[in-house]
């Protein structure tokens, strides 16, 4: 249901090479004139978005993102208004998704070059055996082994650097609504338990559980169980929403009592594209893949205002398509055209919001 980043580049280790080249034409281009293509690196360069204010939102904001390289493509061809849209994107921390492919060396290229800017880096664990019931972003490691192996190998690449982990979306959820078959329960509970300890037993990392969202599982007491199992004692807390439209007031309620069946666990809520809700009426099956007249929700800040509300996060990659329906590229592509839309349709408080940030 989330779209499937299975092979993502390590983009964020090549930013520091990718800078220091730069610094080079610009030194050279001072001794022997620049050229255009010179001129053209040196304009790209410097649209490549700045951190946010860490006391706003400490997560890493990539220079090398999909939206960033897009606002430098339409730049070239001098679409100054699309570029603006998307740098609404570009200009916020969103979550990097582990592939299946060498998750330690992604894990420590996302991590060390937010490092390298006094940030925290926001991932997504996303490799569950038996993952997403056979839809669009079915997928996942093959079975246990399989998994552990995988994931001993992404906690190696953490280390000691400080990281948010978002872990498995969707596997507690369909566990409850019966989409994933009763006889993987137990292997399931146990890999998250598993994954939970290993997490915490690094230094500098916090472990949100994903619990749905308010249409998915509508009635929170039948989450609280599944998150004891899956490890929530020792989490940071749960998240919701991931990759859905759901309201940020409708996920507070619902988190709110959701944490008061499990001892009071703080909550983040995946705003990335919940600014107009969700789509109304029930006319359409798949109103949760890329549906049309959505916005971009608030933008990443950890000062929400509500004391059970950790955070509000773009974990759910703005732009990214949900899979092959509407006309949409598979799970987990840049999709352009979807990207200008969510940018365009933000309006009113969120709008307002964005202003007082860049005041700020």
């Amino acid at each position: 249901m989330y779209g499937s980043y299975t092979g993502r580049r390590r983009r964020a280790v090549r930013v520091g090479a990718a800078v220091g080249a730069l610094l080079s034409l610009v030194t050279l281009s001072g001794c022997f004139g620049s050229s255009s293509s010179d001129r053209e690196e040196e304009s790209i360069a410097a649209a490549k978005p700045a951190q946010r204010p860490r006391n706003v939102v400490p997560y890493w904001v990539n220079p090398d993102g999909s939206a960033a390289r897009q606002v430098a493509a339409y730049r070239r061809k001098g679409e100054d208004a699309e570029a603006k849209l998307i740098e609404r994107i570009a200009a916020q921390p969103v979550a990097e998704w582990l592939g299946v492919d060498d998750p330690e060396g992604q894990a420590r290229g996302f991590t060390e070059a937010a490092a390298q800017e006094e940030r925290d880096s926001l991932l997504v664990f996303y490799n569950i055996p038996h993952r997403d019931c056979g839809q669009y972003s079915k997928g996942g490691a093959a079975d246990g082994n399989t998994y552990r192996a995988w994931l001993d190998k992404a906690v190696r690449g953490i280390g000691d650097r400080a990281v948010t982990v978002i872990l498995e979306p969707d596997a507690l959820p369909h566990a409850v609504d019966g989409c994933t078959p009763k006889k993987f329960l137990e292997e399931r509970y146990d890999l998250l338990t598993g994954a939970v300890d290993k997490l915490k037993g690094l230094p500098h990392t916090k472990v949100y559980l994903d619990a749905g969202n308010p249409h998915w599982i509508k009635d929170p007491r039948r989450m609280a169980e599944p998150l004891r199992r899956a490890g929530l004692k020792k989490a940071d807390g749960f998240a919701l929403n991931i990759a859905n439209y759901q309201t940020t007031e409708d996920n507070k309620a619902y988190g709110k009592k959701l944490s008061a069946l499990v001892g009071g666990k703080p909550f983040v809520i995946d705003t990335s594209r919940n600014g107009n809700g969700p789509v109304p009426g029930k006319e359409d099956p798949e109103a949760w893949c890329n549906p049309k007249g959505r916005a971009l929700g608030e933008t990443p800040t950890v000062r929400t205002g509500d004391g059970a509300v950790a955070a509000y996060l773009w974990i759910k990659r703005p732009g990214e398509s949900d899979g092959t329906c509407k006309g949409g590229p598979k799970a987990g592509q840049w999709w352009p055209r979807y990207a200008l839309d969510l940018a365009r349709n933000v309006k009113g408080r969120n709008a307002k919001a964005r202003n007082v940030e860049r005041r700020g």
